[in-house]
């Protein structure tokens, strides 16, 4: 079996470790702490989302995302305790908490709504939902 590994390269190691584990992924000590950490989530998978609703994205951009059953005010409330600013974003899947790391990326956590994605893909056929 394969597991989604992305690899963000960082400036500080620590503060970064900090950060994601700050919005809810597990830290796995591993040897070189100082240079590597590996940080976990109960599941993993890639999203291949259309650019031509992505709100400005051109085709072969690549955002960090992590996607949430969690109610958004929680990841939100998270993300206040742990002083990182955070922006609530209506997206055309859903809803998204919108936050910048230590390294100046943003980071997207969603909540997917299938009546909003069957919207957004009807708008994109040029049907009317």
């Amino acid at each position: 079996m394969l597991t989604v590994l992305p690899i963000r390269y960082v400036a500080d190691v620590e503060a970064s470790r900090d950060f994601y584990s700050g919005l809810g992924l597990a830290v796995r000590q591993e040897p070189g702490a100082a240079v590597w950490v590996r940080l976990t989530a109960a599941a993993g998978a890639v999203g291949l989302h259309a650019a031509a609703v992505s709100q400005g994205l051109p085709p072969g951009a690549t955002e960090l995302g992590f996607a949430t059953d969690q109610p958004l005010e929680e990841v939100a409330q998270r993300l206040e305790r742990n002083g990182y600013p955070y922006e609530l974003v209506e997206e055309n899947f859903g809803r998204s908490v919108r936050v910048t790391d230590p390294d100046g990326v943003v980071v997207q956590i969603q909540c997917i709504d299938p009546d909003t994605v069957r919207r957004s893909a009807a708008a994109v056929a040029g049907d009317s939902a």
